[in-house]
């Protein structure tokens, strides 16, 4: 990943990207509007199945230690080795240690943002050996030298014109702008790379303790070649993807692509159980690594557990406000968006991923589509306390960052006001009266002067209680 930009910074630039907002705000509406109406066309119970897949992911959760013994004693049984990896750099090494046994240069990946999680190309090309994206997005942003954009489509802030001249430039391809010939371009240089190809390594969207298998799916193609066509396939799996069985994984899948990308099933289902045995194709190994990377301090954590319920869908991006106005790469982290906020601190640290808590406005709408209902805006919002110095059990490495003491010391009082009904009360009605001093030193007063950098501050001419008591949905109790 390059060089992090100042927050401020990178989202002047994003917001000043006038092709980039255009982009994305044609492709999220359309995610929203196929999620919508395959949800109405084919669901009859959607709320329902939303409930189910809660509690078959929290039970999985609460047992994990349980399951993943049971996943290793199955899948061993099945002639699948089972690898075990802390941290990030110990699953690179082990995926490095098995090219370097084996005396291959180069592997091939199916989409797996567990690779990008652990940094995998990176350490690979530090040992002089290359990771080629064979996913169609995955390989536009690393041709392009980008990071994902998106969890689910990688390159949806590219239209086909700027595609286009990306394969011209690092493909040496006449410039195309044709979706078809898009593809055709893709699939040529991606079908050069196949030949000859000794290790693929692809992601796990669900592993079944009970059958030791797992799970996964895509709609190219890819992803089955990178797992059948090599002798060696290695596939990374978060600890937190292991259910307990297939009718529980079966549940996550009928959620995961309506929310995607709002079809109905993916293109592609595979379902891998066993290397090769007496078959005519297929690897020879199977290598699955079981990777924590921080999910275990998450899961002994009162609140931040619920994350792991994530099926990386990508549909909290897909209707965040936020997100559709600056794209993934302003996060400048792995995992954007909503779901972002949340891990990222947890994985990476609230030191180096806590300025992103700023990209919510509270609006809830995350934890409204959220398929396996995890309370997002409710998360964000205790890390935000977190990242003051308030609240318990915070994340990995709070107590290193830096603390804004105004900014604790504001919302420490706001909570006073607020949790008080008399106070709350007697200050929304008296709001009007410093209308005249906030306008006047609007430019020097924290917070409200960032706002009116901006953007016009709004007139507070009459009781701000009585207003909003009279606003249609407000009810004061």
């Amino acid at each position: 990943m390059s060089k992090k930009l100042p927050h401020d910074q990178i989202v002047k630039i994003k917001l000043g990207d006038s092709q980039l907002r255009q982009n994305l705000t044609v492709a999220m509406h359309t995610l929203q509007k196929n999620r919508l109406n395959v949800i109405n066309a084919k669901f009859k119970n959607w709320q329902g199945l939303r409930d189910k897949a809660k509690k078959a992911k929290n039970n999985a959760l609460m047992s994990l230690s349980d399951r993943l013994i049971e996943f290793e004693k199955n899948a061993t049984a099945n002639g699948i080795k089972v690898h075990w990896a802390s941290s990030a750099t110990d699953a690179c090494e082990i995926i490095y240690e098995l090219m370097r046994q084996n005396n291959i240069k180069k592997i091939l990946k199916g989409k797996s943002m567990a690779s990008e999680e652990i940094g995998l190309n990176h350490y690979l090309a530090n040992k002089g050996l290359n990771a080629i994206e064979t996913d169609l997005g995955e390989l536009i942003i690393q041709l392009n030298d980008e990071a994902p954009v998106h969890i689910v489509v990688p390159a949806i802030h590219k239209n086909r014109n700027e595609i286009g001249k990306i394969f011209q430039e690092k493909l040496g391809a006449d410039l195309e702008n044709e979706p078809e010939k898009l593809n055709q371009i893709a699939r040529k240089h991606l079908r050069d790379q196949f030949e000859g190809l000794e290790m693929g390594l692809s992601g796990v969207n669900f592993a079944m303790s009970k059958e030791g298998a797992f799970w996964l799916i895509e709609n190219e193609g890819n992803g089955r070649m990178c797992t059948t066509a090599p002798q060696i396939h290695v596939a990374l799996c978060g600890i937190e993807k292991v259910m307990e069985s297939f009718e529980d994984a079966a549940t996550m899948v009928h959620l995961l692509t309506p929310s995607a990308t709002g079809q109905f099933i993916p293109t592609y289902n595979n379902i891998i159980t066993a290397p090769r045995n007496e078959e005519l194709d297929g690897p020879k190994e199977v290598h699955l690594i079981l990777f924590d990377h921080h999910r275990s301090d998450m899961l002994a954590h009162h609140d931040y557990y619920e994350a792991l319920r994530c099926i990386r869908c990508g549909a909290c991006m897909n209707f965040c406000p936020v997100y559709d106005k600056i794209g993934g790469h302003s996060y400048q982290t792995i995992y954007p968006g909503p779901i972002g906020e949340v891990i990222s601190p947890n994985i990476f640290g609230m030191e180096a991923t806590g300025d992103i808590l700023t990209f919510c406005s509270l609006c809830g709408r995350c934890s409204e589509v959220c398929p396996v209902r995890i309370p997002l805006a409710d998360l964000i919002r205790k890390l935000r306390a977190n990242k003051v110095g308030q609240g318990k059990n915070s994340p990995l490495s709070t107590q290193n960052g830096h603390k804004n003491r105004g900014e604790a010391f504001a919302m420490k009082q706001f909570a006073n006001v607020a949790t008080n009904g008399a106070l709350w009360r007697f200050s929304l009605s008296k709001a009007h009266l410093f209308n005249k001093a906030l306008h006047k030193f609007q430019n020097s007063i924290p917070v409200i002067k960032n706002w009116s950098k901006y953007k016009e501050l709004p007139q507070i001419k009459k009781d701000l209680y009585k207003e909003l008591e009279n606003m249609e949905g407000v009810r004061y109790e």
